[in-house]
């Protein structure tokens, strides 16, 4: 099972990924949204910001969410560290339900490139 603080490294190097993205995946990464990622077997939330290209993460809280961020992340702590590493495909995961994606509609539109 995935720590904490590897699962603050991998959305880390989401954040940097998404920074050296181009085209198309460089727009949907501009987004600026309120983001949670509750990790749900460690049953802790990192909430932060998407903004610039990155995700900055500002909490690290106990328990589910406390407030409905614009982008809702929900997903087990070796599944993120999967994805973030490319050894688990999104569409995949999300397919099965190991991984819950809350967003607006349009932001869903946009975010697709980034999956």
């Amino acid at each position: 099972m995935a720590t904490i603080e590897e699962c603050r490294t991998a959305l880390g190097k989401l954040s940097d990924n998404m920074r050296g993205a181009e085209g198309d995946v460089r727009a949907a990464a501009a987004l600026d949204r309120s983001v949670s990622c509750h990790i749900t077997d460690l049953d802790v939330t990192f909430a932060g910001r998407m903004t610039g290209g990155r995700i900055e993460v500002d909490e690290t809280l106990p328990g589910p969410p406390r407030e409905k961020a614009q982008i809702r992340l929900a997903l087990a702590g070796d599944d993120l560290v999967a994805l973030v590493d490319g050894e688990l495909n999104f569409a995949t995961a999300w397919g099965k339900g190991r991984v819950r994606l809350d967003a607006s509609l349009l932001d869903l539109f946009r975010l697709r490139k980034l999956l």
